[in-house]
């Protein structure tokens, strides 16, 4: 079966950051572990990683979008804004959750070369994950899966699916996607958005992804 979900567009979105625009900069921090893409949606390839907790500094974000270009570490890439946060007014705020003024407002040109971005999706999205979700299970306990688990996925990727949102332990995995048992486990994988990750089969939640 060949599950494809819809793709996040940006292929409206016509212009790069305008040459010699002063912005200020603005720190977040991520609120779990969260990615960096090479451009703004999921699927594009992912070129970095962002722990839990670590500073961030904001570029700009897309108007009417949840993709925010960041710099972490000397990597310029984007992030999902609704697992970051920011000060504004005396008061620490999610992101995507912003009052207006607070982060600059970039657009994005789709390059014409570079890394290829996955195509072909049906209509579906992650659906968010608690805040703040700490990495490795979806009730803050760390999960090791057992080698053989990280065997057998590898071996056995399955159909890779798109979803609007970003890959996070506590996400949660619509009904369409199919989750495919692993021997022996209690827990299901897919591949999702680029990554593998182990679900919960009960509640559909992402407890742990591999890197």
């Amino acid at each position: 079966m060949n599950n494809k979900f819809r793709l996040f567009t940006v292929a409206s979105l016509t212009t790069c950051i305008f040459p010699g625009m002063a912005l200020a900069a603005v720190l977040a921090s991520a609120l779990t572990d969260l990615n960096i893409r090479s451009g703004p949606g999921p699927e594009y390839p992912i070129i970095g990683f962002i722990r839990s907790q670590d500073p961030v500094t904001m570029v700009g974000c897309i108007e009417g979008s949840l993709w925010c270009q960041v710099t972490h570490k000397g990597q310029e890439g984007w992030a999902y804004s609704q697992y970051l946060a920011t000060q504004s007014a005396d008061s620490r705020v999610i992101v995507s959750q912003r009052p207006p003024g607070v982060i600059p407002t970039v657009t994005y040109t789709t390059p014409t070369t570079g890394a290829a971005v996955a195509t072909g999706a049906v209509t579906g999205a992650l659906i968010a994950g608690p805040v703040g979700a700490v990495g490795g299970g979806v009730a803050g306990a760390a999960l090791v899966p057992p080698q053989q688990v990280q065997t057998y996925v590898t071996s056995n990727p399955g159909d890779p699916v798109y979803l609007d949102g970003e890959v996070v332990v506590g996400a949660g995995l619509p009904e369409p996607v199919q989750l495919r048992p692993v021997p022996d486990y209690n827990y299901r994988y897919a591949y999702v958005n680029g990554q593998r990750v182990l679900v919960d089969p009960a509640s559909r939640r992402i407890v742990y992804i591999y890197r």
